[in-house]
């Protein structure tokens, strides 16, 4: 393998212009230097250089050497930089997994101070683990879960970022507009849409309608928030809704179910982790208006 400081030594040559001033750029005397060029010529059996007058003249495996210099001794010292950051948390990546349908635009208001404050980390989100997100935290296939929904375990830890209300949405032409809050019986007509979540996992049901003995007349899932809130406002279903996800909507009126729902959305991330750039994800988290 090729001894690096003879390489280091061309390029302050080149650099510089002569041996004593590579010398002094490197840090060591000129017999040193004269030293370890002759001993890496000796050992691969070659000459890196003439003299030629009181100066230097590269031979052409001097001038290979040279040229492997100007290529390799940039990455090493960008290596050495990017393992620093490492060890400082400035380098790294974050993948999020997302146990909240309408998080996503919330989400991205933290995404982009992020990815302006972390330059050198990675980031990527997925919603692949929609309830199974515990597991995904657990085996280190992510690193952050949000989720409206924490289970408590001694190796995670949770950080709520903000609270909020969940709230039946209905088209503001709706009878159940008029009404400051409803009761689960007021359900028994309407169409409730959700998100493709099970029932067990829908506090619309396990908070407000179960408890009761109360169902709505009918229950369908769709994929999207937005197509959810057109069908609200159509008059066609109602939704149990975040407050913040109805304040632009056009149409929509959240009504308290009951006495109120208070949920609060959390980060989790397992114990022990002390990469920075998680711990400012969290903190940006915390700042970020829903």
């Amino acid at each position: 393998m090729l001894d690096l400081q003879p390489l280091a030594i061309l390029r302050e040559i080149d650099r510089t212009g002569s041996l004593t001033n590579a010398a002094d750029k490197l840090c060591l005397t000129q017999s040193a230097v004269s030293h370890a060029i002759r001993r890496f010529e000796q050992r691969h059996g070659v000459c890196l250089w003439e003299r030629e007058g009181r100066g230097l003249r590269l031979t052409p495996s001097g001038e290979y050497l040279l040229g492997l210099a100007n290529r390799v001794l940039p990455q090493l010292e960008h290596g050495a930089v990017v393992l620093e950051d490492y060890a400082r948390g400035r380098r790294g990546a974050i993948r999020i997994g997302m146990e909240c349908h309408p998080c996503q635009d919330w989400l991205m208001r933290v995404v982009d101070p992020f990815l302006a404050a972390w330059p050198d980390v990675d980031l990527d989100v997925t919603s692949a683990f929609q309830f199974g997100g515990l597991a995904a935290l657990l085996g280190h296939e992510i690193d952050l879960l949000v989720t409206p929904d924490p289970i408590e375990r001694p190796d995670l830890e949770y950080t709520p970022v903000f609270d909020y209300e969940l709230v039946l949405a209905v088209a503001t032409s709706h009878p159940l507009s008029e009404k400051a809050n409803v009761a689960p019986d007021d359900l028994a007509g309407e169409t409730l849409v959700t998100y493709p979540v099970a029932r067990e996992r829908l506090d619309i049901y396990t908070q407000f309608l179960v408890p009761s003995g109360a169902l709505p007349r009918r229950h369908r899932t769709v994929e999207t928030t937005d197509l959810m809130l057109r069908l609200v406002a159509s008059g066609r279903a109602v939704s149990a809704t975040p407050d913040w996800l109805l304040r632009n909507a056009e149409g929509v009126r959240g009504v308290r179910l009951g006495s109120g729902i208070a949920k609060s959305i959390h980060l989790g991330r397992r114990k022990g982790e002390t990469a920075n750039y998680l711990s400012g994800f969290i903190q940006l988290a915390e700042t970020v208006e829903n």
